[in-house]
């Protein structure tokens, strides 16, 4: 393998993974509630909504690298691909 065929491979995992956390987060915050009127009978909501929000925040340093790693990989691809078209045209 070419090193920017392993570069491309590795921007592909940062890229699905970001998009997998991306998905499932999204599914996780269609379950959130905006507003919540608790009484006593209802507070096994309240404890759900806490859950789903730990999970939620839970999520951010992994989408964050994820984000970042697929970012610095496509710029690191796009550079060697640049540089790799100037050296054909020499």
């Amino acid at each position: 393998m070419t090193p920017i065929e392993i570069v491309g491979l590795v921007f592909g995992i940062f890229a699905v993974g970001l998009i997998v956390l991306l998905i499932y987060k999204s599914t996780l915050t269609m379950h959130e509630d905006d507003q919540l009127f608790l009484d006593e009978a209802n507070s096994h909501m309240q404890e759900e909504q806490t859950e789903l929000l730990t999970k939620v925040n839970r999520l951010t340093l992994p989408v964050r690298v994820f984000s970042i790693g697929s970012g610095v990989f496509l710029l690191v691809l796009v550079a060697m691909i640049i540089y790799q078209k100037l050296n054909e045209v020499q």
